[in-house]
């Protein structure tokens, strides 16, 4: 979970974009990085093989205040979407402190978000961890698009446990900060909540 830095007086938190292949987890964390503050923000870091990609970068948002003195940095990840890539996606799980889970909002796409999904749950309980005890928000991303389901039908198929939910452009940024300043409220809550 979070990483305590005492001589930085940091406590690091890691955010992972989950979701099916191409339903935009790459599109918010490039939106973000482009829109921080460059005195706020690390490297942004891809991690690629000839099939697959995986960004992270680090951020310190000033708005969000401190924890007993300490400053609270938050690490984002994508994980790549493709099923078959499951060890990176464990692998990125490892140490997560919240989920944002990226649905396309496609017709088409509701086998492949109900998949992912499906997956995330199986690959949280291998590390003992599970949904309804980590923070977890959902963005139905590709609002834009003329074919989507209508968002209470996503939330049907996907938002069982009722958690929030972001309707999203991510490649114009819409729903983007929204869903991120969610679950970094809802980790800082926790993270209080456990000093």
């Amino acid at each position: 979970m979070s990483f305590i830095n005492y001589s930085s007086r940091e406590i690091s938190c890691k955010i992972v974009y989950y979701g099916p292949g191409l339903c935009g987890k790459t599109t918010n964390l490039v939106y973000i990085y482009k829109k921080i503050n460059p005195d706020s923000k690390g490297k942004m870091i891809s991690l690629a093989t000839e099939t697959e990609r995986t960004l992270f970068f680090d951020f310190l948002p000033l708005a969000l205040g401190s924890i007993k003195g300490f400053k609270v940095r938050f690490h984002l990840y994508t994980v790549p979407g493709q099923i078959f890539y499951d060890a990176s996606r464990k692998l990125i799980l490892r140490g997560v402190d919240g989920v944002i889970f990226v649905g396309d909002s496609q017709v088409e796409r509701m086998e492949a978000n109900l998949e992912s999904m499906d997956n995330l749950g199986k690959n949280l309980k291998e590390q003992g961890l599970n949904l309804d005890d980590i923070p977890f928000v959902i963005q139905y991303n590709k609002q834009d698009l003329p074919n989507v389901v209508p968002v209470d039908e996503l939330n049907r198929a996907l938002n069982p446990r009722k958690v929030p939910h972001f309707e999203a452009v991510a490649a114009t940024g819409k729903g983007v900060f929204d869903t991120l300043k969610e679950i970094a409220k809802i980790v800082i809550f926790e993270l209080k909540k456990k000093s």
